[in-house]
């Protein structure tokens, strides 16, 4: 089965300094038909202002990522990390029993976009995590790169959750395909420009649910940066 999420579906909210747009119920938006995608329960499509940004504040139990599309993101967490994530950075934090942190737009006249997603763990009360890692553009060029998995494979970082996280870039005749293992599911978010999925054109904002289906196939992008969950 497959279901399609149009962009123009999604929560809005506009702060002034923080354009967002949630897939799943956030903050104010709140839709019972969308609270997550199994474990999945966040996926923000945050423009931050230059030189604004989320001052501190707690998280606990939850996996989160952050993926930067543009611009840039100054995290300090009380974890003592403190670094610059730029485009091509992945970073992921396991909030376990509960950790500070801030994300600030460093820049002083460009705006920031980026994706925060959340995965709810497998396990609670763990002593928080912090790590970031580079992942080229060489390595996600017409193909799905593995960037979170439950046990680091290929490189990729581990998150205390069943699920993988992969990443791809695709142009014209470029194309991929995920196996999908009995039993598992797939959210597709299509982070910018367009990609045909499944047979299913999409463009930026757009995801699509793909539940007891033998893949996920992606061809005809066009300046397409694309994310599969893979999800239990």
């Amino acid at each position: 089965m497959i279901a399609l999420r149009r962009s123009a579906e999604r929560g809005h909210a506009n702060h002034g300094w923080l354009d967002t747009y949630h897939t799943f119920s956030f903050a104010s938006y709140y839709d019972p038909a969308h609270m997550g995608f199994g474990p999945l329960r966040v996926i923000n499509d945050d423009r931050i202002a230059a030189g604004r940004g989320f001052g501190t504040h707690g998280h606990r139990d939850m996996e989160i990522i952050t993926y930067v599309l543009e611009g840039a993101v100054a995290h300090k967490d009380s974890l003592g990390s403190g670094s610059t994530i730029l485009p091509g950075d992945v970073q992921r934090m396991s909030a376990g029993r509960g950790v500070l942190h801030s994300e600030f737009n460093p820049l002083p006249d460009q705006a920031t976009h980026l994706l925060q997603i959340w995965i709810e763990p497998d396990v609670q009360g763990i002593e928080p995590e912090y790590e970031e890692k580079r992942y080229p553009d060489a390595e996600k060029r017409g193909r799905l790169r593995l960037v979170i998995s439950p046990d680091g494979q290929d490189g990729s970082m581990r998150i205390h959750q069943d699920a993988r996280l992969y990443v791809g870039l695709f142009d014209g005749q470029e194309s991929a395909r995920l196996a999908l293992a009995p039993g598992r599911r797939a959210w597709v978010h299509v982070a910018r420009g367009q990609v045909t999925v499944n047979g299913q054109a999409l463009s930026g904002g757009d995801a699509l649910a793909l539940t007891d289906e033998a893949a996920v196939e992606l061809s005809q992008g066009q300046g397409a940066e694309v994310l599969v969950f893979d999800l239990p």
